[in-house]
């Protein structure tokens, strides 16, 4: 955080637009003076530390050490003197200055999101030294402009740096809710992140709830309790989701209804599935199935035919559903030939893992009942090897299979929202009774950062 932080304030810097500072004074034998400074720049800029501190009155304490900056621009003035002489001269300059930074960012909820104010900013100079053209000028006209401007500089850097950064976290923040909401969004299935109530600050975290209503088309899910409490969290992550068995369950209704839920296999995959062991039974089991016909002249689908129910347990997610599987064979010139249909009752276990920037989904335990059986090679459903076989092919081959390809399909979603761009650093997928944990630290990507506020401000 200290390090996104510190990028943060640097782009506030950058991006400040400065207006030009003019000012006047009398002086004793020199008559009126009168400058004015322009095109002031901010060149050089670096931060030595910043800190980052969470307070219980719903804020955000910031606080930047050692903002060194170059300001540069061009310093007009002119003077008329007691005996009527005018002289006007225009100087390049620059400043030096060393700043502290202070910040309370106040959270609050507007419209069901989050909105921050970062009005309460302070800005304090330990230094501020003024150089005309390379200190090629006298000292006594260095030494009375850096006595007329400085105090004006200062309440002018503070003014247009505060409100850049004030800018910036607004801006910042709707890009972080955009590519949230963007994130839980695919085509008609929409997940509500919108806040639930405002959201709290404590003084080692930041908690917020938001409402995780699934949207399909013109259905909502419903709300309902949840179980959450900090205390079932740990204290050694940055970042925690608490997600529950509810939301998950409405995500994989939509999915069943936009007909997520099928699979296709043909030709190598649909070998290796069907050869998965090389026995002499095996090897009956399959010409029958497939009356010699090539595997690249054969297809197999597989499809839920009931809505999944989810229920998440200590030893993983539990799914179970009603599953319909189709062997077709496809006969030049004729109709496709269904081979085989068969429906069953499957439930199995699984256990998540994210690991170089894929979600693995691992099946660790599975059963599944037959209820239909139709096979052109025992119409009459009588030859319990066949049934055998496609029972265990299932369990062994079967469903690792399916979980595998939906694990990548949900891999190459969470990519196309650009999630590979971040830095997801050791997660743990939890489950626990009827909710499910998701703990790891993060690093946002600085290039993505940098472009959008380039891009923004």
């Amino acid at each position: 955080v200290n390090q996104e932080t510190a990028q943060v304030i640097q782009a506030a810097f950058r991006n400040a637009k400065f207006p030009n500072i003019t000012g006047e004074r009398s002086m004793r034998l020199l008559g009126r003076v009168a400058y004015g400074l322009s095109n002031i720049q901010v060149n050089d800029l670096s931060i030595e530390r910043s800190e980052v501190e969470l307070q219980e009155d719903n804020a955000i304490h910031i606080s930047i050490k050692n903002v060194s900056a170059l300001f540069k621009g061009t310093l007009t003035y002119g003077y008329a003197g007691a005996w009527f002489l005018k002289l006007f001269h225009s100087v390049d300059f620059e400043i030096e200055s060393s700043i502290d930074l202070q910040l309370n960012i106040n959270l609050m909820c507007q419209k069901y999101q989050v909105t921050p104010d970062a009005s309460d900013c302070y800005l304090t100079f330990h230094k501020l030294t003024l150089h005309l053209q390379g200190d090629k000028q006298p000292g006594w006209l260095k030494q009375l402009f850096t006595d007329f401007i400085s105090f004006t500089l200062k309440l002018v850097l503070k003014r247009e740096v505060c409100k850049e950064i004030n800018a910036v976290a607004q801006t910042l923040t709707n890009f972080i809710l955009d590519l949230a909401a963007n994130f839980v969004r695919d085509k008609d299935i929409i997940v509500d992140i919108s806040l639930a109530s405002d959201p709290v600050i404590k003084g080692n975290y930041i908690e917020s709830h938001h409402k995780g209503l699934v949207l399909y088309k013109n259905t909502s899910s419903v709300l309902s309790d949840s179980v959450f409490s900090p205390s079932l969290l740990t204290q050694a992550r940055m970042l925690y989701f608490w997600l529950s068995e509810h939301s998950l369950g409405s995500l994989a209704a939509a999915a069943f209804l936009d007909g997520r839920l099928l699979l296709s296999l043909s030709g190598e995959k649909l070998q290796e599935l069907f050869e998965m062991e090389d026995t002499e039974v095996q090897q009956k089991a399959v010409q029958r199935i497939f009356q010699g016909t090539s595997y690249n002249d054969s297809v197999a689908k597989v499809w839920s035919l009931t809505q999944p129910q989810i229920s998440l347990q200590p030893e993983g997610t539990v799914v179970s559903s009603l599953v319909a599987v189709e062997v077709r064979i496809l006969l030049a010139g004729e109709e496709p030939l269904v081979a085989l249909y068969m429906e069953q009752e499957v439930t199995v276990t699984i256990q998540a893992t994210y690991a170089e920037k894929k979600l693995i989904l691992q099946p660790v335990d599975s059963s599944i009942e037959i209820k239909v059986f139709k096979c052109t090679a025992d119409p009459s459903g009588e030859d319990s090897s066949i049934q055998s076989f496609l029972q265990n092919m299932i369990l062994v081959a079967g469903i690792p299979e399916v979980t595998s390809r939906i694990g990548s399909a949900l891999t190459s979603l969470m990519n196309s929202k650009r999630l590979n761009l971040f830095d997801i650093i050791n997660p743990e997928i939890i489950t626990r009774k009827g909710y499910v944990i998701v703990q790891l630290d993060f690093g946002f990507p600085s290039h993505l950062l940098l472009n959008f506020l380039e891009k923004s401000l």
